[in-house]
């Protein structure tokens, strides 16, 4: 971004058009026994060249990999110049909640177009403008559910660990039950998940792909949910949209997952967006902010925040969340993400992607102890065995600028989850695939 200070001369008129004389003027609505007359303890302060390189000495202590296998809830798609161009606009940088639509039109018209694109990608009717992460969306939508008889919540045990974390925390806060359903094979056991249910369940929730990338046997889950009166959350990776069946083709009731595959880098961990999205007869349900589309007085289109009885504009112990900002920066490089690729371009990130996780499966697990742990159909992540002290083994594809699968514990032994998106080439698979060969050096 670019920055030009505003000269004595401007800041002078600009005090002059709100009546005031000094910069001290600004302030004089504090109290005086609250402001602090002497100067601050701060260090010396440092030119421009020196601020940069002290930044970037900062910055070198992140290490950047060329090559990353990992995913696990955050994935490194190919992202269209074009994104970060239009995003990074000033007038996008800089707008924050728009409350008055008047003033607000371009920024609000660009919140609709995601929502509508939200939309589209799961099959649901009407999305909010984003929350902070897909882990919250998850346990918000738990939330929105809940009622007086119907309290507990019911997740699925093959889901994120950190999104069940965040469940976990909303449920401990709130009073309420919270079942987990054991996996069985890496996808959730369906005997354990009929027997979790009864008449106190108000919400179950699912990922499709799961943690493990395995796809779930989706529809026969909606229809225990369904057939015990409960409401049916589906996680969702929304590249993987663009070829798996939609939540409102089977009957979900609402969907939620992480847009940051969506036009937004990996950035060191955020900041991110969640989504989400329901039918119709649960939009007043929604938290966060909903962008509708109307006529003004003389039959122009215009956006408008609409349902606003929520959150910010009643008594907080009467709001169903706390959501008080949304994710606009981040929607807007999603929803121009969307419009570059287009509906064939997201079809061809998700196929190239899964094709090259299974290529990267079959040639892995050709290798002595890596065997593929689960079977069945999965998207673009999988997981195989691990033969070898995992630290040792992820410094040694480190050495080689490469960013490893995650390990992790089950039952007592180490796995790793690897992952493939559409920018991993076949010289890297191939790459990767010989490194493991060679071993680990004791």
């Amino acid at each position: 971004m670019n920055y030009v200070p505003g000269t004595a001369e401007e800041q002078r008129e600009m005090l002059e058009s709100i009546g005031k004389k000094r910069m001290d003027d600004l302030f004089e609505c504090i109290p005086d026994s609250l402001r602090h007359k002497e100067d601050l303890p701060l260090p010396e302060g440092m030119c421009e060249p020196q601020v940069i390189e002290a930044f970037e000495d900062m910055a070198n202590n992140n290490k950047v990999y060329k090559t990353c296998f990992r995913g696990a809830g955050a994935y490194r798609h190919f992202i269209p110049s074009v994104v970060s161009r239009l995003a990074g606009r000033a007038e996008f940088v800089t707008a924050y909640t728009p409350y008055q639509a008047e003033m607000s039109q371009g920024v609000l018209q660009a919140i609709f177009e995601y929502q509508t694109m939200i939309c589209e990608l799961t099959g649901m009717e009407a999305s909010n403008a984003g929350v902070y992460d897909g882990a919250q969306a998850a346990a918000e939508a738990l939330a929105m559910f809940r009622e007086r008889k119907r309290t507990k919540s019911v997740v699925c045990g093959a889901v994120k660990p950190m999104t069940l974390q965040t469940i976990k925390t909303y449920c401990e806060t709130a009073g309420a039950e919270l079942a987990v359903v054991p996996e069985k094979n890496g996808r959730t056991d369906l005997d354990a998940l009929e027997k979790a249910l009864d008449d106190t369940v108000s919400a179950v929730y699912v990922e499709q792909p799961n943690y493990y990338g395995l796809t779930e046997e989706i529809e026969k889950i909606a229809d225990l949910t369904r057939n015990a009166g409960a409401k049916l959350v589906t996680g969702c990776y929304p590249i993987s949209l663009a070829l798996l069946k939609s939540p409102g083709e089977y009957g979900a009731d609402a969907a939620v997952g992480e847009a940051q595959p969506l036009g937004n880098p990996l950035s060191f961990g955020g900041p991110y967006l969640g989504f989400m999205a329901v039918k119709m007869k649960d939009v007043r349900r929604l938290p966060g902010r909903i962008v509708g589309q109307t006529v003004d007085n003389e039959g122009r289109t215009a956006y408008v925040l609409t349902l606003q009885a929520r959150e910010q504009h009643i008594r907080r112990e009467k709001a169903g969340s706390s959501i008080c900002s949304n994710q606009a920066l981040c929607a807007l490089s999603a929803t121009i993400y969307c419009a570059a690729m287009g509906k064939e371009g997201l079809r061809e990130v998700a196929l190239r992607s899964m094709e090259k996780a299974h290529y990267a499966a079959k040639e892995i697990s050709r290798i002595k102890g890596y065997e593929l742990i689960y079977d069945g159909f999965f998207f673009n992540e999988f997981v195989t065995a691990c033969p070898v002290e995992p630290g040792a083994l992820m410094k040694k594809l480190a050495e080689n600028d490469i960013l490893g699968g995650l390990p992790f514990e089950r039952d007592g032994q180490t796995r790793i989850l690897w992952c493939c998106t559409e920018v991993n080439t076949r010289e890297e698979i191939d790459k990767l695939v010989e490194l493991l060969k060679g071993g680990v050096p004791v």
